[in-house]
């Protein structure tokens, strides 16, 4: 799947699930309650030692779009990449992972939360950038505010988002997708409460169709 359309899908759904895995059996129960609560996607991340073994697991299915987050270099994306994640998203900007995910038409989502590094990430070609840490540095209104003079880029805002928040992010046109971990909280991964988390996957998802009916 070219990077291109991978970005298409992931504005589509609106919502990405910022996830992380103790435990690579998990991955597939999470898949099916994150797809059964109409949300195909996973951001799994790197900040455990299950994120690799977990992201291989999920990505062989075909009913859910895989991606790795927490990267910290291009060593990682290369890991990742391998494991089969089809986009990788990093707390920061780091040229070296952008220029080697960009050779290998992977989209990449860095971090950003000052004009001097959205201004950086176009210069290195990029259309989407991560708003992190996105309520600690001013919500919706500091997006608001950087899509003025970068129209041409479009936020992925994570970062102490919650249902009640979401549309604040989602009403603003820079916005194209917003990640977040309320829906698949370790407490409910943990205890094996595939269930609720199907719930508040669908809770996202109505939410994200009214906003954009």
């Amino acid at each position: 799947m070219k990077s291109s359309e991978v970005a298409t899908k992931l504005g589509v759904i609106g919502v990405v699930p910022v996830i992380v895995l103790e435990d690579p059996a998990a991955a597939n129960p999470l898949a099916d309650a994150l797809v059964a609560g109409g949300m195909p996607v996973m951001e799994i991340t790197l900040r455990s030692d299950a994120g690799l073994a977990s992201i291989e697991i999920a990505s062989k299915r075909t009913d859910v779009l895989v991606g790795a987050g927490t990267v910290l270099n291009q060593r990682a994306a290369e890991q990742a990449i391998a494991a089969g994640a089809k986009f990788i998203v990093s707390p920061g900007l780091d040229e070296q992972t952008v220029r080697y995910c960009q050779e290998c038409n992977v989209l990449i989502v860095p971090g950003v939360c000052t004009a001097s590094e959205v201004q950086k990430a176009i210069n290195l070609g990029l259309e989407y950038v991560k708003f992190f840490p996105a309520q600690a540095f001013g919500g919706a209104a500091t997006i608001k505010a950087l899509a003025g003079p970068f129209p041409q880029v479009r936020f992925v805002p994570t970062g102490g988002i919650t249902l009640d928040l979401l549309a604040s992010y989602l009403a603003i046109p820079a916005v194209h997708a917003v990640g977040g971990s309320w829906m698949v909280a370790k407490n409910l991964i943990s205890s094996g409460d595939f269930a609720a988390i199907t719930n508040l996957a669908s809770q996202a998802v109505d939410l994200v169709k009214s906003l954009r009916r």
